[in-house]
């Protein structure tokens, strides 16, 4: 079925100012009230975040085209085979814009990760299986520029359209995450669906498990409504 009118999702505003605060703070707290809310109701939301600037993105999109997936584009050696299977002489712009960028979401990525173990009072331990094992968010970060065309389902095929703004990013929930929490949060698929003549550029990271790694909800996640 077609797309609904564009529906705005929660947006999260990760201020530098009150991600200094450090965890434990008022700040962060309330930060991990808001990304847990989302997650659970919505499966989706979208992030102003100041640490990946507009530059960046800006330097990004003119290196891209169509069709582009490296692996581990967070590790400069795999964007720079990336980059000769493209160009024999390698290209250097290229490989250090795409690197960087890259490198930042997936900060951002962990900085979600802490909130979402934060806000079910997890700590410590989590943290670092997550993190140490490279499983971290099981998810999706969108870096969408600003032609229209990313749509979420809401069940019952009724997709509805999201906007963006320039220096704001989408965070969606996948399966693994969904199934890590134990039914909590909501896991949605995503899409593009465009008309026109221009050219739309988006970058995600998808944060997944290892290959074998055997996903486990933490005990302290099961309780009578979800066993």
């Amino acid at each position: 079925m077609g797309a609904n009118a564009e529906f705005q999702v929660p947006v999260i505003e990760f201020r530098t100012s009150s991600l200094d605060l450090g965890r434990g703070t008022k700040g962060w707290h309330q930060l991990c009230k808001s990304v847990r809310e989302a997650c659970e109701t919505y499966g989706c939301f979208q992030v102003v975040y100041e640490g990946i600037s507009r530059k960046a993105r800006d330097d990004t999109d003119t290196s891209l085209y169509e069709g582009y997936g490296i692996d581990e584009a967070s590790n400069y050696d795999c964007v720079g085979s990336f980059a000769q299977l493209m160009w024999p002489h390698g290209h250097p712009h290229f490989c250090e814009t795409i690197h960087t960028i890259v490198k930042q979401m997936e900060e951002l990525n962990n900085m979600i990760w802490l909130l979402i173990i934060d806000s079910y009072g997890l700590g410590k331990k989590w943290e670092s299986v997550m993190i140490d094992y490279k499983m971290l968010l099981l998810s999706t970060i969108i870096c969408d520029d600003l032609v229209s065309g990313l749509e979420i389902e809401v069940g019952d095929g009724q997709w509805i359209k999201l906007s963006s703004s320039p220096s704001s990013f989408f965070f969606v929930v996948r399966d693994p995450l969904m199934a890590w929490s134990n039914g909590r949060m909501k896991a949605v698929n995503h899409r593009v669906t465009m008309s026109g003549d221009k050219d739309r550029f988006s970058i995600a990271t998808f944060a997944m498990p290892v290959e074998g790694e055997i996903i486990s909800t933490p005990k302290e996640l099961v309780d009578e409504q979800h066993p």
